[in-house]
């Protein structure tokens, strides 16, 4: 087995099911869906649908937490919980974007869970598994461009230096593709959510850091949520064989 990925996660490559696979794939378009039914033009043209959503996120997070591996089904309740621990720090206390709406929709920390469980699974198919060393190049070049350019042209400095914070989080994990695969859906359900103007970031995150709609350096605090849910979660197993 290669040396890294982590141990408690080798037998995750051979036991992710077919099902599990069905929703990550179907991850995409559910995204589409759930967000254009609580957008902005969807409301002025029928109704409110936040409720809507809402449901089915948890239809959704329901099926993939059903078809999940117990060790999945860990990591999908914890980020539910932390994920909305990250909202009331990254929304309401430190303002960097807003909801369509005052509160924060229920649907969210179940997104975030949906978010993961989609990397997660893409991350340990056999697949990705044996083509590791070759996606790792891939992902490399493809977030430093995407870093600078968006640094570049659209003066979006607030990636650029989160971006690089991305790449140190990377190095500290052993350049895991499971970070940049979820970073990935993290990209996808940003520009599908602010294009339905679900949410927007603020145009200067902290006040004077200027920022795009969305900043794809969100994805390192993304990854810095990830990395403390695996270890929240390892946590928890020490705990119950201490137990045993």
């Amino acid at each position: 087995m290669n040396k890294s990925v982590p141990h408690f996660l080798e037998a995750e490559v051979v036991s992710t099911t077919n099902w599990q696979l069905v929703f990550a794939l179907c991850f995409p378009f559910f995204t589409i869906l759930a967000l254009g039914i609580d957008s902005v033009s969807f409301a002025e043209h029928y109704f409110d649908g936040r409720q809507l959503t809402n449901v089915m996120a948890i239809a959704y997070f329901s099926g993939f937490y059903y078809v999940a591996h117990k060790q999945l089904r860990k990591l999908m309740l914890v980020m539910v919980g932390l994920s909305y621990i990250g909202e009331l720090i990254f929304c309401k206390l430190l303002g960097m974007y807003d909801y369509r709406t005052e509160m924060i929709p229920f649907y969210v920390p179940l997104g975030h869970a949906i978010v993961y469980a989609s990397g997660y699974v893409y991350a340990y198919t056999k697949w990705a598994y044996a083509k590791e060393l070759h996606l790792r190049k891939y992902f490399l070049l493809f977030f430093a461009l995407l870093f600078l350019g968006v640094g570049i042209f659209l003066q979006d400095y607030f990636s650029l230096f989160f971006g690089i914070g991305f790449f140190w989080l990377l190095k500290r994990k052993q350049w895991q593709n499971l970070y940049c695969f979820i970073a990935l859906c993290v990209i996808f359900i940003e520009l599908v959510g602010t294009y339905f103007k679900c949410w927007a970031w603020v145009p200067n995150i902290f006040g004077y850091i200027p920022a795009s709609n969305p900043p794809m350096g969100a994805v390192f605090f993304y990854a810095g949520g990830d990395s403390l849910l695996a270890k929240i979660v390892k946590a928890w197993d020490n705990k119950k064989n201490k137990v045993k």
